[in-house]
């Protein structure tokens, strides 16, 4: 390690978290995606600093949007970056600027996942912090999401399992790790000022006109302000909390949907639940369940509404049925079994 290094808490505590958690294997080749705020830059000079003691060979990646007029510049600042710490750098820039958060979310895991393969980094590691957490778990309770949504971001997940429309074949086997899950926006912006880094400003993070932003700059201070100082800390540890409950809960799922459910033999789709051994299970089992036998059926994602209305047929009489799902499907009971019909999808 070099000797103008200035070992600091945030370098010990993520090195002691990354032993921990076990979250980056030594000798691994990482993918940084930065994007030139204080998150992203404070992760890549932490990561860069361990770097001896970890042996690991470090790529950065910018992922141009082109929402912004500086966009551009925005990259060229990254790409200096990353030439003056001598680091490999890719860049990648939308042929079509996208139309919202969610399709530009998507977006950039399928740019990072075709750079993860095509240079062989099978990690790509985000600067995702303990503020963020807290934001999305808000963002997701207003939306009525289930514990899945409110355990928010986890520290590392399959990019398949992050984005679900990716080709498995190609995202399978990338691990998406977001190491600053317990050090706060606050911590690292305080870092970047310590070690003088330039931060590049991300104007689109002022616009109220997204969600989050608003939850950002008003919804937090306000809780903070009125309800409790340490609600961002708090928050953020409901979110690991529940990622641990969700994770038991997951592994309970896929064996009783393994043991409920026939499959079609050419589509390989579910055909009917046997509905007795489900009846004999806890309803939040019934539900994820059901849900997971949606995802397969429906030509959307499946909301509340949509699994209740599977989950009552676990209990109704002979020959109940429901109205169309999306895509035209309809559950029926016959007997012991709750069977699909496909004929009209």
């Amino acid at each position: 390690m070099s000797n103008s290094l200035i070992w600091t808490f945030l370098h010990s505590q993520l090195h002691q978290t990354l032993r921990d958690r076990q979250l980056l294997p030594q000798s691994q080749r990482l993918l940084v995606a930065v994007s030139g705020g204080q998150d992203s830059v404070c992760l890549l000079k932490l990561l860069l600093d361990l770097q001896p003691k970890w042996g690991w060979e470090l790529g950065v990646v910018y992922c141009d949007h082109r929402w912004r007029s500086d966009s551009g510049a925005n990259g060229d600042y990254i790409a200096h970056l990353a030439e003056s710490w001598q680091l490999p750098f890719y860049r990648r820039v939308a042929t079509e600027i996208p139309n919202s958060e969610a399709t530009a979310r998507q977006w950039r895991y399928q740019v990072l996942a075709e750079i993860a393969e095509e240079y062989h980094y099978p990690v790509i590691v985000t600067g995702h912090t303990k503020s963020d957490r807290a934001e999305t778990l808000l963002y997701n309770l207003i939306r009525g999401s289930g514990s899945d949504g409110l355990q928010a971001l986890t520290w590392q997940r399959s990019l398949h399992l992050e984005s679900p429309i990716l080709k498995p074949d190609l995202t399978a086997s990338i691990q998406l790790v977001r190491p600053l899950l317990e050090i706060s926006r606050e911590q690292t912006g305080q870092f970047c000022q310590e070690h003088h880094l330039k931060i590049w400003v991300d104007t689109t993070n002022e616009d109220l006109h997204y969600a989050r932003n608003r939850i950002r700059q008003e919804l937090l201070p306000y809780l903070q302000t009125h309800f409790n100082p340490q609600v961002e800390s708090h928050l953020a540890q409901t979110a690991e909390l529940l990622r641990a409950e969700v994770d038991y809960l997951d592994s309970l799922t896929e064996t009783l949907f393994q043991q409920v459910v026939v499959f079609e033999k050419e589509s390989q789709k579910p055909l009917k639940i046997n509905r007795l051994i489900l009846r004999q299970t806890h309803e939040a089992l019934q539900r994820r369940v059901s849900r997971k036998i949606l995802q397969q059926v429906m030509s959307k994602t499946p909301n509340f509404e949509h699994i209740e209305k599977l989950k009552a047929l676990i209990s109704a009489p002979n020959c109940s049925q429901t109205d169309p799902f999306p895509g035209g499907v309809i559950a029926f009971v016959d007997k012991e079994w709750i069977v699909f019909n496909f004929k009209l999808s």
